[in-house]
């Protein structure tokens, strides 16, 4: 995976795949981007990471930890185009995290990374110069660059998909990766 841009804005989906893996910092360590989440998400995933039923909550710890350390930084709306653009995203998406996403990434030439179908395919109809990634793209890359054992990534792998419900569609690039890995 190379990204194309300097940085990569994460979408809500893939901040709460991340968190359920385990491995949020150490994901977000090996990519070669500064990565961010806009204003917008991060007050609805910290919320909704707090709201997970787990003792320690690690997840809301890890989450806090990257902005802490660096490697996750907030982006809020800077300019009023950006307000406008979020808006107009807000009617076409019916959906605030993804649509204060796409907006900042068009603005500053960004990479998005998204999980959501419907945002994909508009993203890629409304900004095809911007570079758009994948949970499972970001987790190879994480797997692939850190040479990890097949039993850490399906570790990792099994948690996203059992805390963070997600399972990629057969249409996935990846689809053939998952499986293999999930074996």
């Amino acid at each position: 995976m190379e990204i194309k841009h300097s940085h990569v804005v994460l979408d809500a989906c893939c901040v709460l795949n991340f968190c359920a893996s385990g491995y949020l910092i150490e994901i977000l360590e090996s990519i070669p981007a500064q990565v961010v989440v806009t204003e917008v998400v991060r007050e609805r995933e910290l919320l909704t990471l707090q709201r997970v039923k787990d003792e320690n909550n690690e997840d809301v710890s890890q989450f806090e930890t990257s902005i802490e350390k660096g490697l996750l930084s907030v982006a809020d709306f800077n300019s009023e185009n950006e307000e406008e653009t979020f808006l107009n995203y807000v009617f076409e998406l019916r959906d605030d995290g993804e649509s204060a996403t796409g907006s900042i990434a068009l603005h500053r030439d960004w990479a998005i990374a998204t999980d959501d179908k419907k945002a994909i395919s508009f993203f890629r109809r409304e900004t095809p110069h911007l570079q758009i990634l994948s949970t499972l793209a970001i987790v190879k890359y994480w797997s692939d660059k850190e040479k990890l054992f097949s039993s850490t990534v399906r570790s990792a792998l099994n948690a996203i998909q059992t805390k963070g419900s997600y399972k990629p569609s057969p249409k996935h690039p990846l689809w053939s990766w998952w499986k293999d890995v999930m074996r």
